[in-house]
């Protein structure tokens, strides 16, 4: 058996061609969505993702700003601006891209943007919605993920899912996206013992964890839907995801590549929360 491959690069593409007939009709009664990305220091990969993410703006037509800082900004300006920026009726969703350069609190600046703007899904009060089951703005790599699932029609309710990885911002969101499809869930980290036997009762495994090739053929289930979150260089400098593509395809039914999977859905649902936030703001967050 060969995994069918799924490609998250033209589902996300469908999404945005989507995002754009919504942009068009909200400009058309003077309300076009706008997203801000705030982004400090010079690190060279959140200036690729701060690149994609404007272009993604750009082809759907969102008003996009891109506010740039040294590293050695300070936490007062970057507060400052994300003030302003919750006061701007331009502006209905922020961006603050990660990581922030060191010696300032990462939380504290989270904390400060408007959780009506926050639609990267990192604000605490958003993710208190999402483990109370109410409406709010989930991380966008989870929901991506949750999307890619509902497209290729693979069943959830009373499946067992095993997400690898605990992170505030992919697998324990994640998880709870899952519950709320009734799926089973378990969680697992770096000091999960018997991590393949886990692995291997799962008819949906998720990989989310930063390790190179982790996930190998024999943890995984024949016929599983397997999603590789991960984004990892190989000593050739080639990009890998956490799970041993060729391989695994062979065993599983579904399995998304990296790269060509899981990251252009992720873009993808940044610019639906913000044409999201935009109509809500227009309804009045009624």
């Amino acid at each position: 058996m060969t995994a069918k491959i799924i490609d998250g690069k033209s589902i996300a593409a469908q999404l945005r061609a989507s995002v754009r007939q919504s942009v068009a009709t909200l400009a058309e009664r003077g309300r076009r969505p706008g997203l801000a990305v705030v982004l400090a220091g010079n690190d060279p990969a959140s200036r690729i993702y701060v690149k994609t993410k404007v272009r993604a703006c750009e082809e759907t037509g969102l008003h996009s700003e891109l506010h740039e800082y040294p590293g050695d900004v300070t936490e007062h300006a970057l507060l400052d601006r994300i003030g302003a920026l919750n006061a701007d009726p331009r502006i209905h969703g922020i961006l603050v891209q990660l990581p922030l350069p060191r010696g300032i609190d990462a939380p504290r600046v989270i904390a400060e943007v408007s959780p009506r703007k926050d639609v990267d899904g990192f604000h605490a009060e958003n993710l208190g919605n999402l483990v109370a089951g109410r409406p709010g703005f989930a991380p966008c790599t989870p929901a991506g993920v949750m999307r890619l699932l509902e497209h290729e029609g693979v069943p959830l309710a009373g499946r067992h899912a095993v997400v690898i990885g605990r992170s505030a911002i992919v697998g324990k969101p994640l998880a709870l996206l899952l519950l709320q499809q009734d799926a089973t869930v378990t969680i697992c980290h770096s000091k999960t013992a018997r991590l393949g036997e886990l692995t291997r009762g799962a008819d949906v495994l998720i990989a989310a964890v930063g390790r190179a090739k982790l996930v190998s053929a024999d943890m995984v289930k024949p016929g599983a839907c397997v999603i590789d979150v991960g984004t990892n260089r190989l000593p050739d400098g080639k990009p890998c995801g956490d799970v041993d593509f060729d391989a695994v395809k062979e065993v599983a039914g579904w399995i998304t590549p990296v790269p060509g999977g899981v990251g252009p859905m992720t873009v993808a649902m940044l610019v639906l929360n913000t044409v999201r936030a935009a109509a809500l703001d227009e309804a009045g967050w009624a």
